[in-house]
């Protein structure tokens, strides 16, 4: 087995580098790493009905979706990610009690009551501390779960924090645990580096054959092409997401507005527009407007630059109004 120490902390590189792993070598890893503020979504969910758009966008946090399936979750640099990549038989691939075992032996000889429940959680006072996650590939699979160490909690909640009435799918949704940090269990104070460094030696020690390495300069920059050609793109973060229906009920200054709209792909298909507002033409047009279009603040902002809004919706701000959308 191979453990490659890794100090990149940009999101979409480290999710790029797992899929990388994963398809181009036959090797067994295990990897620690840290993400800067983020939020992983996972492969089968509406990117949207996870997400806080508002505060995703005020706060300039990147969205990444991943390739194994799963609930979204929030990291940051008190949050370590751990990843294994094993070769092995089709029936035997799957196993998250196996692969959390490690994290949960490193806890209990710190004396903390960690425990594995539910399908892939892990737990402490019944309190959500790890969530995890597993991608097959031919004859090989990527398993790769969080650590909230020292996560910054109210961020995650903020994040995280959706309306369930808005959407209609059939993409998974996440469950959303009470959880907890780690260093909050702890008899003395640690910092996340030094609860690195135990997590890893106790991983050498059960894995004495385990070879440390690092990526090459020519592994860094097919990762980092991978990155730019999917994990960087709109398509697959936000348009890879199943057809949903989104509906929300505004209270703008200018009257009541109620968005019905029917998306694909991350496109907008179709626009239906009902209120008790004034207006001095007809709103198909800007139900026409707004067809073909992503469901993207920037994309309906942009696209209502074309027209007088005040014209349709007395007294409602383009603001107001795109943000109804969301």
């Amino acid at each position: 087995m191979r453990c490659i120490e890794r100090e990149h902390t940009d999101p979409y590189f480290n999710i790029a580098a797992e899929e990388y792993c994963l398809r181009e070598f036959d090797d067994d890893f295990f990897m620690l790493w840290r993400n800067a503020p983020c939020i992983i979504v996972g492969k089968h969910q509406n990117t949207l009905a996870e997400i806080n758009t508002e505060y995703v966008e005020q706060h300039h946090i990147p969205v990444v979706r991943r390739i194994s399936g799963g609930g979204t979750v929030f990291h940051d640099l008190g949050n370590i990610n751990f990843t294994f990549i094993r070769n092995g038989q089709t029936d035997e691939l799957v196993d998250f009690r196996g692969f959390t075992l490690p994290i949960v032996e490193v806890l209990q000889k710190m004396g903390v009551d960690a425990r594995f429940e539910g399908r892939n959680d892990l737990t402490i006072e019944g309190k959500k501390f790890s969530g995890n996650a597993e991608h097959v590939y031919k004859n090989r699979v990527l398993h790769h779960g969080t650590l909230l160490f020292s996560a910054q909690l109210t961020d995650l909640s903020s994040a995280l924090k959706v309306d369930p009435h808005k959407f209609t799918d059939k993409a998974v949704k996440s469950v959303r645990s009470r959880v907890t940090n780690i260093a909050s269990h702890l008899k003395e104070p640690m910092d996340v580096l030094a609860f690195k460094n135990l997590v890893l030696e106790h991983i050498r020690q059960t894995h004495p054959e385990m070879e440390m390495t690092r990526f090459t300069d020519d592994d860094i920059k097919k990762i980092n092409l991978l990155a730019d050609q999917k994990y960087r793109t709109r398509e697959w973060n936000y348009g890879y997401s199943p057809r949903y229906n989104f509906q929300r009920k505004l209270k703008a200054s200018g009257g009541n507005i109620e968005f019905n709209l029917e998306v694909k792909n991350g496109i907008i298909e179709k626009v239906k527009i009902y209120g008790d507002y004034f207006s001095l033409h007809d709103t198909a047009d800007i139900e026409q407007l707004l067809q073909n279009i992503p469901h993207e603040r920037q994309a309906i902002t942009q696209q209502l630059q074309s027209i007088n809004l005040q014209h349709y919706f007395k007294n409602v701000t383009t603001e107001e109004f795109v943000n109804g959308m969301f």
